[in-house]
């Protein structure tokens, strides 16, 4: 059976651990009452990640574009081919969006984001108070969906593993 190239094993499995890491850190910061100097910490962490799943998915998108992932098995239902299929172009349109709603959201609330506390990226516009509830709520509910996603796919991979047997994910492994 075809397997995934190294690069696109690599740049999955990063990005994967990337947003489970930029999800967990969301979720643990808007729960710290205040405006305290782990919650700052953890704001800045939890951008930087953001901005590095979105500069990998620039790369995967170029690199899928480059390299065709294997052919789906034989013995598949076309109607799994395209819900497999939607689900991944999901995905890959939230990995764009979740970060960019986050970035759009951070510029409406006035705050900079300096990656890796290197570099300033510029503001996208100038700060909005109308904006700000709007791309949080939109940030957040990206993320509630991009969750789900990979909830889905997640869910996907384990059937094909354990009931159909069918090397599905192995293609996907190390």
């Amino acid at each position: 059976m075809d397997r995934y190239t190294k690069p696109a094993i690599l740049l999955h499995w990063l990005t994967a651990l990337l947003i489970i890491a930029a999800f967990a850190l969301g979720v643990i910061m808007t729960d710290i009452p205040g405006l305290t100097p782990t919650k700052l910490k953890y704001y800045s962490w939890h951008k930087w990640l953001g901005i590095t799943v979105l500069a990998l998915a620039v790369i995967r998108v170029l690199w899928r574009k480059a390299n065709r992932p294997p052919a789906p098995p034989a013995s598949m239902p076309q109607w799994q081919v395209k819900a497999a299929d939607a689900t991944h172009a999901l995905l890959y349109l939230l990995i764009f969006a979740v970060p960019i709603t986050g970035y759009l959201y951070t510029t409406a609330a006035g705050v900079p984001v300096v990656y890796l506390g290197l570099f300033q990226i510029p503001a996208a516009f100038e700060p909005n108070a109308e904006w700000k509830p709007v791309l949080k709520a939109v940030h957040y509910w990206l993320n509630m969906l991009l969750a789900g996603a990979v909830a889905l796919h997640v869910g996907a991979a384990l059937k094909h593993q354990f009931i159909d047997r069918d090397g599905v994910l192995r293609r996907m492994l190390p």
